[in-house]
């Protein structure tokens, strides 16, 4: 520790050197600085550092880790002692991800992760991405599961025509497992490289106002807390509010938010299209990317799953085939991988 002793901020000795309390920056003017209480903590700067108080120490804390055993020792420590809820939980939180694993990736480096896991599965990816082809998956059950209601012979017969269709161009894809798994390419994931995930927040909101951010890739803990959040069918649309004035103007006041919802829109939708329809007339792609894609899926921290009333519905123009995806669909086949549409 170094320090300086003065009777005036006047005598400081170094040119352009100013004073601030270390608690919250505040700059020591010559005027303040005989109100200073007794042992009040300063903080000596030079001409161009500053500092914000409190918060620069914890800027510092959270950017190095020469500290850290040190830290875990001092926080498990306070939260024995600590009586206050709230610190606790800050204690805690503070505590669990000094404690991350995240760095590590295979079940030999990080076998408390594993605890539960199929040993099956060698590295965190490989689970993480097969933990989000499950779901996906049961998104696909429940369009087969959509026929056990069709009464109509033709009509099933053709919904199961176009259910297999989709169940192909799932299979194709791997079943979208790569939105879980940090080592795929950041246009493919929806975590960071290091398996950082962000709600998207709730089907009314574009962002998450309560920053909620999970990394189950750090500790088994974070890795079956991941698993209550809901890879859900949310699509944010803004829709401009209008009104007509007297004369006959129209008027946009404030954007909307509209959703289309698995169960109650899209599902019947596609049952619709085919009570008059064949597969063939029915554009699956925009049915595929509704249901199981990034396009219509939104990854929400459980505060934020809200079932309210759905208040969109798929759009017309897309559910089928018009001569440009035709044509489209034709290209598309000269590919490596078809593409069923």
């Amino acid at each position: 520790m170094f320090g300086i002793t003065c009777g005036r901020c006047a005598t400081l000795p170094l040119s352009g050197a100013h004073v601030c309390l270390y608690e919250d920056g505040t700059i020591v003017t010559e005027e303040f600085f005989p109100t200073l209480p007794d042992n009040c903590e300063l903080v000596l700067l030079s001409r161009d550092q500053t500092w914000s108080g409190v918060v620069c120490d914890i800027g510092r804390l959270l950017n190095t880790d020469r500290h850290t055993d040190g830290l875990i020792e001092a926080a498990k420590g306070l939260i024995s002692d600590e009586k206050s809820f709230k610190r606790r939980k800050v204690l805690t939180d503070l505590l669990q991800n000094l404690e991350d694993r995240s760095d590590l990736e295979s079940r030999e480096e990080d076998e408390d992760w594993f605890t539960g896991v199929d040993v099956r599965f060698k590295t965190k990816s490989a689970y993480m991405k097969y933990n989000c082809e499950s779901r996906i998956r049961g998104y696909m059950k429940e369009v087969d599961n959509a026929t056990n209601g069709i009464q109509k012979a033709k009509v099933k017969a053709e919904f199961l025509k176009t259910s297999k269709c989709l169940g192909e161009m799932l299979k194709n894809d791997k079943y979208n497992g790569k939105y879980f798994d940090r080592t795929e390419k950041e246009s493919g994931r929806l975590c960071t490289k290091e398996g950082w995930f962000t709600c998207q927040g709730s089907f009314e909101q574009k962002l998450c106002h309560s920053l909620h951010s999970i990394n189950p890739y750090g500790s088994r803990e974070s890795r079956i807390v991941f698993s209550t959040w809901n890879l859900d069918h949310r699509w944010i649309l803004p829709v401009p509010g209008v009104v007509k004035t007297a004369a006959n103007q129209t008027c946009f006041l404030f954007p909307l938010f509209c959703r289309i919802e698995k169960k109650r829109t899209i599902i019947p939708a596609l049952l619709e299209a085919l009570q008059t329809r064949k597969t063939t007339d029915i554009n699956l792609n925009y049915f595929y990317q509704m249901l199981f894609t990034r396009e219509n899926l939104k990854l929400v921290h459980i505060v934020c799953h809200k079932k309210g009333v759905h208040n969109l519905t798929c759009d017309t123009k897309k559910m089928f085939r018009t001569s440009k995806n035709a044509r489209k669909a034709k290209g598309d086949t000269k590919g490596k991988k078809k593409r069923l549409t």
